[in-house]
Order: C-alpha cells, then structure tokens, then sequence
C-alpha cells in the first residue's frame, strides 16, 4: 500500500484525486489546496486542508497545481521526506531541488471540470532523479494506468509541445468552425460526424497520408472562394494554414 498526498485543488487534481479513489494498493490520505472550497466534497473520505502546516507525512507527495506555482509550493513543503512529483509537461526536475527525492508523473491528456475521464486509458510519462525510486513510481503508475512510459524532461518537453499543436490548436480550430457555423444560422452539431471520422482515421492512417482538402488537392477556384467570404484573423489563419499545406505537396 502505498500513501499518497495530493496537492492542488484544479482539474487535474480532481481527475487524479477520483482516480487514486478507485485504484488499489493506493491510499489517499490527504488533499490540501489554499482554499478548501474546491477540495470541500472529499471531506469524509480523505483529510482535507489548506494549512501546508497541517501536511502529514506520506510515501509520495503530488504537486498537481499550475506550472508557475510548483517550484515555490516545493520549496514551502521542503524537506519532504517521501518522494514528490510534479504532473507539468514542460518543467524540469530541478524545480523540486529543494527536495532531495523527485519525479515527473506526467498524464498526456486534457482534463475538463466535470467531465469524466477513463484514467485507465491516459499515457503516464515517468521521470525519477534517483534509480531507487523508479519501482515506486512504476507501481503507483500502473494503479493509475495501463500506458506508462519512462522519458527524458527534452522527450516529455517536445511531446507537450505536439500535444499543443494536436490538441489545443485543434481544439480552436473547432472554434473558429463554430463560429462560422453559428454566425449563418448552421447547428455545430452537423460537423461532428466528421470531425469524429478525421479523429478516428489516424488509428490506422499516418497523419500525412489521411490528409484532404482544397489545398491537397491544389482547388484553387475552391481557395479562393473561401478567403472571400473570410475577413480578418479567420482569412490570415485560413491563408497561413493554406500555404503551409500547399508547400508539403512541393
């Protein structure tokens, strides 16, 4: 069994804090946040608090709060004897050298308030500062996940940034669509299908290879068309993704 302290009060935290509940050999003993509102509903099954004093001591310790946040929060908790993670992709280990014993528990995933999520499913990559620690993590990893992967703090930093490119910037896209969609009285709804198919077509197809569109197919008559009926940022993102496509068919 493994003990486990929780800290952050966001998304994240909670999406952990759930899985942590359901999972075996696991025990979450106590979750602190600097306002106990968000961490309120976990009273009664786990210690809540916001006193960093009131901390008890446990085999690991989870800094799961904003990227700006960790390394003072680490400080302010230093010298913690267990061992400590923090769930960013983009820091390095040596945010936590106040603490001698580290780690990376990071979950490649973007997680909503109130959206269920099969933690089960999320890739965990996994970082030690000392070899002793990694059957530790490994183990408190494989309660969370069945897709665990150790890597370097460049590998995790450069697979963050293809999130971002995957992930976020897709996700505006899907905006932007709703916005043109909403503006001519058209339901959203009517691009999910496709969108889901785009999605679902990169399980068997390399990216490059299920590639469509006006600018694969060099429409030019078809380009056009749609850059006149764009205005402003929408027709600059239009023509910049546009050219971009249109120089990987040279």
């Amino acid at each position: 069994m493994v003990a486990v302290t929780l800290l952050g009060g966001g998304n994240l935290a909670q999406h952990l804090a759930s899985a942590f509940f359901a999972a075996n050999g696991i025990e979450l003993r106590q979750i602190y946040n600097r306002s106990i509102a968000p961490i309120a509903h976990w009273e009664g099954k786990v210690l809540v608090t916001n006193q960093l004093e009131a901390l008890v001591e446990t085999d690991v310790c989870i800094i799961a709060v904003n990227d700006q946040s960790i390394e003072t929060l680490s400080k302010k908790i230093a010298p913690f004897n267990g061992l400590l993670l923090h769930c960013s992709g983009t820091l390095d280990l040596d945010v936590l050298q106040a603490n001698s014993r580290t780690g990376v528990l990071y979950p490649l995933q973007s997680f909503s308030k109130d959206k269920e999520i099969d933690f089960g499913k999320i890739p965990l990559c996994l970082e030690v500062s000392d070899t002793a620690d990694h059957s530790k993590l490994l183990y408190l990893a494989n309660s969370l996940s069945e897709k665990n992967i150790w890597m370097t703090t460049a590998q995790r930093k450069k697979l963050h940034l293809a999130a971002v490119f995957v992930n976020n910037f897709v996700n505006y896209m899907y905006t932007l669509g709703e916005e043109i969609c909403v503006e001519n009285g058209i339901p959203f709804e009517i691009l999910h299908p496709l969108i889901e198919e785009t999605a679902h077509k990169i399980n068997t197809l390399p990216p490059s290879q299920a590639q469509t569109g006006p600018a694969i197919r060099k429409d030019t008559l078809t380009l056009e068309a749609h850059k006149k009926q764009l205005q402003h940022q929408k027709k600059e993102i239009y023509s910049l993704l546009t050219a971009a496509l249109l120089k990987t068919q040279k």
